[in-house]
């Protein structure tokens, strides 16, 4: 039986908040998935405008809307398109495999939407010159499999993808291949070996940068799914009205996840750099306020890996821009809720947990620290803990991640940002995530971890 006060993300489902749609206008439909409804309301209509143009004009359009990826790094897709070389073959691989902890946007896009994310991998492969797209879809998302599987069925019938799609000479096909659900393959390198039928982990960079070196050592750009689902609205209505919505430096909206201690949990689709946190956790139109009017503790904001915020961030505007220099990140667009009831020790412990177990083992440091944090942690928690635990955790985190704690000794005084992106010795982010949470309570909630190590060991080793 879970512990009323442990912290237990739970998922929702979609809440339509009233604002601008540009990706989940269909969601309110109980047969948006299908292709009569998506042709009923302007489905494949962006392809059609798409392949009225000629590719560069199709690439210059996304490149001038300044389509940020949504899929954890935030970065512009049209210019990460402008790093293939004039090599071929080369191919797009969609990243549907969403692993993220309290991330579960994805998802109902491609459970409610599929025709949307089609139609976009085709738009983008007609941009980038390519006729072949993998659809890399998370193991445990059976509907979403089924629905993307059945869409895509529908649209070759229907020829909107396959062979001189709309009668022309664009011939494109697009390939479903699901994997068997490991956090790591959300690692764009770590999922094109995956979809190699490798083993899934992650190649260094340099020399594996996809763009030049990817799947099958061929050029291949790797977008999220909510990327790709933005292209038909944009090829319908373009960059300048794309950028109507949002702020200046992150147009457009952004669909955001929102778990745990809130009166209205759900996925929320919202205008970049124009909320702020405090005005999705109270506003009227999203969250309605933490549960039971408790008040806030902390919050996640940006999926498990992502360092947490406190009430002090309650009005940074809900941009990667603005989020960076506080010393956290938008991500995965998962928002975690933690109010004043939450054990911050065992809050910390189950996110640390699921990194450890994730953990490929490619990488030393992260395949023995991350272990050797949990246990750290579980030694507290099972009251076992030592007065250097503490001090332990952080020389651990060091070396996994130098630069995120302070030295040895550090007592919760210094709160100014830690640095991020955080330093890593280790090929990919993994060994850094299962940082965050540690350095986060740490920093912030010392005294609760003090607190679970029995006065006897301490006067033990005070003697």
């Amino acid at each position: 039986m879970v512990s009323t006060n442990e912290y237990v993300p739970h998922a929702a489902g979609y809440v339509d908040n009233k604002g601008p749609k540009i990706v989940t206008s269909r969601f309110p439909h109980e047969d948006s998935h299908t292709l009569v409804r998506a042709l009923a309301t302007g489905g494949y209509d962006g392809l059609k405008d798409a392949i009225r143009r000629t590719p560069a004009d199709v690439a210059g359009e996304v490149k001038n809307a300044v389509l940020l990826g949504r899929g954890g790094a935030g970065f512009p897709a049209g210019i990460k398109w402008g790093f293939m070389p004039p090599v071929w073959p080369r191919y797009l691989v969609v990243n549907g495999d969403e692993s993220e902890p309290g991330t579960y946007k994805d998802r109902l896009l491609m459970e409610r939407d599929p025709h949307q994310l089609i139609e976009g991998c085709v738009i983008a492969c007609y941009a980038l010159g390519l006729n072949q797209c993998f659809l890399y879809v998370r193991g445990e998302m059976a509907v979403a499999q089924e629905r993307i599987a059945q869409a895509l069925n529908d649209a070759y019938a229907a020829g909107y993808v396959g062979k001189n799609i709309l009668g022309t000479d664009v011939s494109i096909d697009v390939v479903l291949h699901w994997g068997a659900g490991a956090y790591i393959v959300g690692e764009e390198t770590a999922l094109i070996e995956s979809l190699e039928g490798n083993r899934g982990m992650p190649r260094l960079k340099p020399p594996f940068f996809p763009a030049a070196k990817g799947l099958y050592m061929k050029p291949t750009i790797v977008n999220n799914v909510e990327t790709l689902a933005n292209l038909p609205w944009l090829m319908v209505n373009g960059a300048d009205k794309f950028k109507t919505y949002g702020s200046e430096k992150s147009p457009g909206t952004r669909m955001l996840a929102i778990s745990g201690h809130v009166n209205r949990p759900g996925v929320y689709e919202v205008e970049q750099g124009v909320v702020t946190f405090r005005d999705l956790f109270y506003g009227e139109q999203y969250c309605q306020g933490i549960k039971d009017g408790n008040e806030l503790k902390a919050f996640v904001p940006g999926g498990g890996s992502a360092p947490w915020f406190f009430e002090d961030q309650l009005d940074v505007p809900i941009e990667a821009s603005e989020v960076g220099p506080q010393g956290s990140m938008l991500g995965s667009g998962a928002i975690m809720v933690m109010d004043e009831t939450t054990d911050i020790v065992k809050a910390c412990l189950r996110l640390v947990r699921f990194y450890a177990r994730e953990s490929c083992g490619k990488c030393t440091p992260c395949r023995e620290g991350t272990a050797w944090e949990e246990k750290v942690l579980q030694r507290i928690l099972d009251g076992h803990g030592r007065p250097e635990d503490l001090d332990l955790l952080l020389e651990i985190g060091q070396s996994i991640s130098p630069g995120v704690y302070p030295v040895a000794g550090f007592k919760g005084e210094d709160l100014d940002p830690v640095p991020f992106p955080p330093k890593q010795t280790t090929i990919c982010p993994l060994g850094p995530s299962s940082v965050a949470p540690i350095t986060s309570a740490v920093r912030r909630f010392r005294s609760e971890f003090e607190a679970l190590i029995p006065e006897t060991v301490v006067l033990e080793n005070l003697s």
